[in-house]
């Protein structure tokens, strides 16, 4: 906590590249208990496995992460119930990501190599495995819209519409997703808007929502992955 406070900034971000089990994110938690400031942290670590005769693979911990994970959700406890009204606006909450391929299916065949079950595969081109929140970040990370704002969602004639930052980004990643849908969000007149490809049947229900927007909001900029 000593070497946070020389930086003298209470609204920096503080990065540790092997934060371990997160001691770093609970100084800067408890700092900001202590001044007030608004610091930040980012914190960096392999899932390096615990060894079985240890104390915390005992506990259920089978890597390094989770014990930084659960440190910082009882670290920020803790600082809070042990003063509760000085830390009322105190922000104990984070986010957790993970290094991992593409969203995208590799779609590179050779000719020889191309069957018709592959051509099936290709109805869409997302991986079955993937989250709505694996494609929501993925296209804040493509077009540099910051990946700590706030992020709401909403329940729409059954799809689900994120909303970043009161309109910085609205995406819709549901299989099909009706004109009402594309209206509702046009209607917000978001910066940016997203869907995917497979939701729409053909190319001219693509080119609907592209109308759709440009009456409703023409300054959105409108994608399709």
């Amino acid at each position: 906590m000593e070497l946070i406070k020389l930086l003298g900034d209470s609204n920096s971000i503080i990065l540790d590249f092997f934060s371990g089990s997160a001691t770093t994110a609970h100084a800067v938690m408890q700092l900001n208990a202590d001044d007030g400031g608004h610091r930040k942290f980012i914190m960096v670590q392999l899932p390096e496995l615990c060894g079985e005769k240890t104390e915390a693979f005992k506990a259920g911990y089978k890597n390094i992460c989770e014990i930084g994970k659960e440190r910082i959700r009882r670290a920020g406890d803790k600082i809070k119930a042990d003063n509760p009204l000085g830390t009322q606006d105190l922000d104990i909450g984070f986010r957790v990501f993970r290094v991992d391929s593409s969203n995208m299916k590799d779609v590179y065949y050779q000719p020889e190599d191309l069957e018709q079950q592959s051509i099936f595969n290709l109805v869409s081109n997302i991986k079955d495995d993937r989250t709505d929140l694996d494609l929501l970040y993925a296209c804040l990370l493509d077009w540099g819209v910051e990946i700590h704002l706030p992020h709401t969602s909403t329940d729409l004639d059954g799809c689900t519409v994120h909303n970043v930052d009161n309109g910085a980004l609205m995406a819709c990643f549901s299989p099909n997703v009706p004109r009402s849908v594309v209206e509702y969000m046009a209607k917000q007149q978001p910066l940016r808007a997203v869907f995917r490809d497979s939701a729409f049947a053909s190319d001219d229900a693509k080119i609907n929502v592209t109308e759709i927007f440009k009456n409703l909001s023409p300054d959105t900029k409108v994608k399709v992955i």
